[in-house]
C-alpha cells in the first residue's frame, strides 16, 4: 500500500532565460493559459496552466544574456536523444500536431511504432530551451 493516496500531477517547474519566448511556446502549440505572474526580486515567475492536465512552473533564470539550455549537439535521429528527462503530451491531432511542429521549422525525432504491440506513435523534440518534450498519439488501431 503506497504512503500516498489521491495522488495527482500538480505541477512541473522549468527555468527560462527569455520568459516571453518560452510562454509563447507553450501557449501557441498546447493552449496553456497563464494564470499568475509575479516578481521575486530575482526575477520573474509565471504559472501557467493546461486546464485538466497540469500547471506549468515558469521561472526566470539569469539575463537574456545568459546561455539557454540548449539540445545535445550530434543528434542524427531518435536513437541520440537522451530520452531520461522530458515530459508528455497526449495529443488527439497527433498526426496534424507533428506536421505543424515541422512547418515551423521545429526539428523532431520521430520514434514510430518500434513494437507492433505498440499502440501509441510518438515523437520528439525540444522547446526553446532545450527541456526535451513528447508528444504522443492516443492509441491508434492495428490497421495502421
Amino acid at each position: 500500500m503506497p504512503i500516498a493516496t489521491g495522488v495527482t500531477l500538480d505541477h512541473v517547474a522549468r527555468e527560462t532565460s527569455d520568459v516571453r519566448r518560452f510562454i509563447n511556446f507553450y501557449q501557441e502549440l498546447f493552449g496553456f493559459e497563464e494564470i499568475a505572474s509575479f516578481d521575486t526580486g530575482s526575477g520573474r515567475v509565471i504559472w501557467l496552466h493546461l486546464p485538466g492536465v497540469f500547471t506549468l512552473h515558469v521561472i526566470e533564470k539569469g539575463s537574456k544574456d545568459s546561455k539557454p539550455f540548449s539540445p545535445p549537439p550530434n543528434i542524427a535521429g531518435f536513437m541520440d536523444i537522451p530520452c531520461a528527462h522530458h515530459f508528455c503530451f497526449t495529443v488527439s491531432n497527433y498526426d496534424s500536431f507533428v506536421q505543424t511542429l515541422n512547418d515551423k521549422g521545429i526539428q523532431t525525432f520521430l520514434s514510430g511504432r518500434p513494437q507492433a504491440t505498440d499502440k501509441v506513435k510518438r515523437t520528439f523534440f525540444f522547446d526553446p530551451d532545450g527541456n526535451l518534450l513528447e508528444a504522443a498519439s492516443p492509441p491508434v488501431d492495428d490497421d495502421e
